[in-house]
C-alpha cells in the first residue's frame, strides 16, 4: 500500500467530511488503496479558511488545529483516477486532480512522513 502526507486540516478534511479531491502539482499512475498520513504541520493558507468557511456554512464542525492529529496515518481511501479539469468544488484549478473514495478512518498511526508517495513500512503492516 501507498502512503500520501497530507497537510491538516485536508487530511481531517478527506476521511471526515466528503473531500474526494486532493490537488497535488503532479500527477501518478498509481491506483488502488492509499493511506493518508496527516503531516506534522497545518496549512494555513488562504485556501484552507475558504474551504473553512464553506464547511462551516454547509454545517460541518471542523475541528480547530490543535485538536487535530498530526504525524500519524488516520485513514485509508482508494485512489482512483489523477486527472485535470475535474469538476468539484474541492479542485484547484491547474492542479492534478486525485480522486478519492471510500474514506476509512482508523485509529491513529504514528509515523513519519515523506514527500511523493511511498511505501507503507513493514512494522506499520504488522499491526494490522
Amino acid at each position: 500500500m501507498k502512503v500520501l502526507s497530507v497537510r491538516q486540516p485536508w487530511a481531517w478534511l478527506i476521511m471526515q467530511a466528503g473531500k474526494d479531491i486532493e490537488n497535488r502539482s503532479w500527477a501518478t499512475n498509481y491506483r488502488g488503496p492509499l493511506a493518508i498520513h496527516a503531516a506534522r504541520r497545518y496549512d494555513d493558507m488562504p485556501s484552507v479558511h475558504t474551504a473553512l468557511r464553506r464547511m462551516c456554512r454547509a454545517g460541518v464542525t471542523v475541528p480547530e488545529p490543535d485538536e487535530l492529529t498530526y504525524g500519524a496515518i488516520i485513514g485509508v481511501v482508494d485512489l482512483v483516477d489523477c486527472v485535470q479539469g475535474i469538476k468539484s468544488p474541492w479542485a484547484f484549478k491547474g492542479h492534478w486532480h486525485w480522486v478519492l473514495e471510500n474514506p476509512r478512518p482508523v485509529e491513529p498511526i504514528p509515523l513519519r512522513g515523506q514527500l511523493g508517495l511511498f511505501d507503507l513500512p513493514t512494522k506499520v503492516k504488522a499491526r494490522g
